[in-house]
């Protein structure tokens, strides 16, 4: 019966199916890497450098002379691994932080929030560059520098969710029978918290690759030999306009990792969102009214 209710899931929400099916081929392209690559990602040849694309090299060597496609490949295991890790941790950090400010209030919601507004009143990629720098480069440099500003958004998001859940009968109902909080928040308040948190997980792990890439291309995140998307963008920016390949294909990996995961998030989103699917509904009904009265020959009411 669950596979008969997976199957149909499937069937109501293609989109899910579809950039699923798309994001699950970049994951085993990061699992199986080792698999995937004909060439050691790191193996240099100088003699075989800036050679385009042919059947012996898919993508092209760097000026190194290491085979792009195989660093391509190798590198969607880096950039992807450590989105997922951020990811996580942002939303169980965040998702903790703003459940206790939300069910506790006073004094920890205030200091929770006051913390986060003083986070949130910076840009976060400029933030985290300037912490990136001042930790050095390194990827747990990186993790630490994108971590300390992708917590606030799980961080009130949950507590608002909170403040709403904790209003209702059931937790007015579970207090006066004596329930610990421990049990509240567990039974009660995560489950309820958590399918929005992996909704916005889910749309944050394309925005999160994007993040790590950049601060690879400035230099403060995966170090050489390591291969990863953006910093071999950086390596290829000085023969951009000699030899393309060296940026063209870091490039489409980063943009069809992205736009996938964003693709899912969205569709993940008007599945699990009823309310949400109504308001696109709602925008798409008064779409068509507001072009049916600008119809030529039809007579707006």
């Amino acid at each position: 019966m669950k596979i008969k209710a997976v199957f149909s899931f499937f069937r109501s929400h293609k989109g899910v199916a579809i950039y699923g099916a798309l994001v699950v081929i970049i994951a085993l392209i990061a699992v199986f890497a080792r698999v995937i690559a004909p060439y050691d990602p790191i193996a240099s040849s100088l003699r075989d450098a800036f050679q385009p694309p042919s059947a012996e090299h898919l993508f092209g060597t760097d000026f190194m002379g290491r085979d792009l496609f195989s660093r391509v490949v190798f590198g969607t295991r880096a950039s992807l691994s450590s989105a997922l890790l951020l990811v996580v941790a942002s939303m169980v950090i965040g998702g903790l932080l703003g459940i206790i400010a939300g069910y506790a209030g006073g004094a920890a919601d205030a200091v929770i929030m006051r913390v986060c507004d003083a986070m949130l009143a910076f840009p976060d990629l400029i933030l985290a560059i300037a912490i990136a720098g001042i930790l050095g480069p390194s990827f747990i440099n990186t993790i630490v520098a994108i971590l300390a500003v992708s917590w606030t958004k799980y961080a009130r998001l949950a507590r608002s969710m909170v403040l709403k859940i904790k209003k209702r009968d059931y937790i007015s109902a579970a207090r006066i029978t004596g329930s610990r909080t421990s049990h509240i928040l567990l039974s009660y308040l995560i489950p309820n918290a958590l399918p929005t948190l992996l909704t916005t997980a889910v749309l944050d792990i394309g925005t999160t690759i994007l993040s790590v890439s950049s601060l690879s291309f400035l230099g403060f995140g995966i170090q050489p030999p390591t291969p990863e998307w953006g910093y071999m963008l950086a390596e290829g920016r000085n023969y951009m306009m000699t030899y393309t390949w060296l940026m063209l294909f870091p490039g489409l990996a980063i943009f069809v990792t992205v736009i996938s995961f964003n693709l899912l998030g969205d569709s993940v989103r008007d599945a699990l969102d009823p309310g949400y699917r109504k308001h696109k509904l709602r925008k798409r009904i008064l779409k068509e009214k507001r072009a049916q009265s600008l119809t030529p020959g039809r007579r707006t009411t």
